[in-house]
């Protein structure tokens, strides 16, 4: 983790990682209409960073990152209409994100919790939590406590 984060990065980071929770949460209420709300605020808070007040080093964590969590935002803004579509995106996303978070903090205490159902081809699936509750994003009210914690990020 990155000790000498600029106080104006770290807000805007915080605010991707607020979106990434709004989106987590409607997932995990079955709701793709807000989902697709948070995808697209994302996509807004990560066109407002300003990457000259990133270290040499830092800038290029975030650029390695950037542009695919851009693509899963987008993806996840423009699929209201297909929830299967956005979880898919949203297990992609949350690997970005808890990059991001393990890199430069998250502005707050984040549970990385993981489901082993979902995705079992590949392995299960991971997301990040403000809530030590489980609340899966993956299979919404089908088993909405699938999973464990399985770190907390402070």
């Amino acid at each position: 983790t990155f000790k000498d984060v600029d106080t104006k990065v770290a807000a805007s980071l915080k605010e991707v990682v607020d979106h990434y929770i709004h989106i987590k949460n409607a997932l995990a209420n079955d709701n793709a209409n807000e989902a697709a709300s948070g995808g697209k605020a994302m996509e807004k808070a990560l066109r407002s960073i300003d990457k000259s007040l990133f270290t040499a080093e830092q800038k290029k964590i975030y650029d390695e990152d950037e542009d695919e969590l851009k693509e899963h935002a987008e993806h996840i803004g423009k699929k209201a209409d297909d929830i299967k579509h956005q979880r898919e995106h949203f297990l992609l996303m949350s690997e970005v994100v808890y990059d991001l978070v393990k890199s430069f903090g998250g502005g707050q205490p984040l549970y990385h919790d993981y489901c082993p159902m979902y995705n079992e081809d590949k392995g299960g699936a991971m997301w990040l939590s403000e809530t030590k509750e489980v609340k899966n994003p993956y299979f919404g009210s089908q088993m909405p406590k699938c999973g464990t914690v399985e770190e907390i990020i402070k």
